[in-house]
Order: C-alpha cells, then sequence, then structure tokens
C-alpha cells in the first residue's frame, strides 16, 4: 500500500483573486488519485507543528511573530501572502506533513506529502511563499531515528533551494543538492553541497543528464543513508515561471529515476510535490500526478 500524507487544509487559504499560488491544487492531486482509484485509506492526515518545538530549532522571535501576526510588511511582502491565522495553520499543518511523510518514509520505504517544498525559508525570515523550511525539519526528524546518520536533500524544483542551503551549511549529516534555472528567483543564490544551475529553455536531455550526475555525485560523496525528495514541476515547459523546456515526459522519466535509485540502493525517499505555477489548475494537477505514478500510487 502506498503512504500519502494530505489535509485538507492545504488548499484552503483565502487569496486575492488572481494570486500568483496556485492554491487549489493540492485538494485538485487527492481528487485526481482519488479518480485513479487509490484507496482512501493510502492517506495520513498530519498534524500541526507544535510553535514551541520550530523554535528550538528557528529563530524563535520570527517564529512568535510569524504565528501572532507580527511581522512588518516588508516581511510579509518577502514571503509573497497576506497574514492570516488561516495562514499560520496550514503552515504549521504543511510543514507538519512533510514530516511524518519523512517518519513514514523511514517506516515503509517510501512516502509522499501531496504539498511540501517549502525551501525559500530560513531560520529568521520567509521568502517566495514559504515560512517554515519543511524539508530542513524533515531531515532533521529522520536523523533522530537508529540508523539515519546523513540525510541527502535533492531538490529539483527550478527554484535553488536557498533556505534549505543556509540552515544546513553548517550541518554535515545534512547533504543539500540543488537543480535549478541559474537565471530565476532567488536572485542572490546560496551555496549548497551541489549546485547544478540549468540556462533558460534547457531541454529533457540535458535536464535529465544534470539530474543523473547530480545524484551519482551525491551518492558517491555523501552516502546517505535516506533521502527527501522535491519534485518541483515548475521545470515544466508551460509553467509561467519556470522558463525551461521540460516535457511532461521529462519530469515523468525525473521521477522515475530518482525512485529506481533509491529502491536500488534501499534508500528510503519522502518525496514533496514542490512548486507548480500553471494557472490551469488541471494542466498542472496532470503534470504533478506523475510523481506519484512515477512512485508506482497508481
Amino acid at each position: 500500500m502506498s503512504h500519502l500524507v494530505f489535509h485538507p487544509i492545504y488548499s484552503q487559504l483565502d487569496l486575492p483573486v488572481r494570486h500568483r499560488f496556485p492554491i487549489q491544487k493540492y485538494q485538485g492531486i487527492k481528487d485526481a488519485l482519488l479518480k485513479e482509484n487509490v484507496s482512501a485509506d493510502c492517506f495520513h492526515q498530519p498534524d500541526a507543528l507544535k510553535i514551541d518545538a520550530i523554535s528550538r530549532i528557528y529563530d524563535p522571535l520570527y517564529i512568535q511573530q510569524l504565528c501572532s501576526g507580527g511581522l512588518d510588511p516588508k516581511a510579509m511582502r518577502r514571503i509573497g501572502f497576506p497574514w492570516s491565522k488561516q495562514l499560520v495553520e496550514r503552515t504549521l499543518t504543511a510543514a507538519g506533513g512533510t514530516v511524518l511523510t519523512s517518519s513514514l518514509a523511514l517506516e515503509h520505504g517510501k512516502a509522499l506529502n501531496l504539498t511540501g517544498g517549502y525551501h525559500h525559508a530560513f531560520a529568521n525570515f520567509g521568502s517566495g511563499f514559504c515560512m517554515l523550511n519543511d524539508l530542513y525539519l524533515a531531515a532533521l526528524n529522520m536523523l533522530q531515528s537508529k540508523g539515519i546518520d546523513k540525510v541527502l536533500v535533492f531538490d529539483c524544483d527550478v527554484h535553488q533551494g536557498d533556505g534549505t542551503a543556509k540552515l544546513a551549511a553548517n550541518n554535515d549529516a545534512v547533504y543539500t543538492v540543488s537543480i535549478h534555472g541559474e537565471k530565476n528567483f532567488p536572485h542572490r543564490k546560496q551555496v549548497s553541497d551541489l549546485d547544478f544551475g540549468l540556462a533558460k529553455s534547457t531541454g529533457d536531455d540535458e535536464f535529465l543528464t544534470t539530474v543523473e550526475q547530480a545524484w551519482y555525485m551525491a551518492i558517491t560523496y555523501f552516502q546517505p543513508d535516506a533521502v527527501i525528495y522535491d519534485a518541483g514541476v515548475d521545470v515544466h515547459i508551460d509553467d509561467d515561471l519556470g522558463h525551461l523546456n521540460i516535457t511532461t515526459e521529462g519530469v515523468l522519466a525525473r521521477d522515475q529515476f530518482v525512485f529506481a535509485q533509491c529502491e536500488k540502493l534501499g534508500l528510503p525517499i519522502a518525496a514533496v510535490i514542490g512548486g507548480g505555477y500553471q494557472r490551469d489548475i488541471d494542466a498542472l494537477v496532470n503534470v504533478h500526478m506523475q510523481l506519484f505514478k512515477a512512485a508506482g500510487v497508481y
């Protein structure tokens, strides 16, 4: 049986008309999976993370201001959402979902969160629709398990995982790899353990070669015990914010490669869906569904 993590709150956020963030896609993915006859029993519902627990890892003043609505307008503009209690609850639950996914992956070998990949969040500020870096929290969660001494964060979202890179910079147990558009947000990049910047209009062949090269280098250098995979689909040719020319078949091939490698090496993998910004929600959901197809969910 597949192990999937979802909460209705993932798609419950009141946003201004024409807001850039496709909040409906999470429920859309859940609905699409059910239409593919994926059993409702596959879905695990996460709890919201506790504020005091996060405050021990990230800057407590930032967490307190984020959760109370005390961040200044400039900080909220950098995040890209209007503040609300609903936003805070969704943020805590989404991050809790990725942490739960990482635990399920250790237990069952593979698990997928129907949100996640909030990799632009730093210890003391949010950015680019990201307030809490769930990937780093999930890595720390995995490291608490016996036999897990090194975790690889393999980030294939089109935007560099700058927050994750910074958070893990002084943690030798978390190895960060980012494959991203070089001339894309964030304009000021951080230094991951391995960075691969792709030129605009990069196509499937070069992209998949880079993914494979990055993977083999990471495995050789780091020899991880577990993997967190950000399967962002904003690399897709039709994505409004991607500027790459990756086809749906290319996205599927990428995801199939990562899952096959983890299975071959016996590595538990926690996958998150990452970014994707097509305004056509049905088309966007279809691209995100490639991750679940690659994982053998349907």
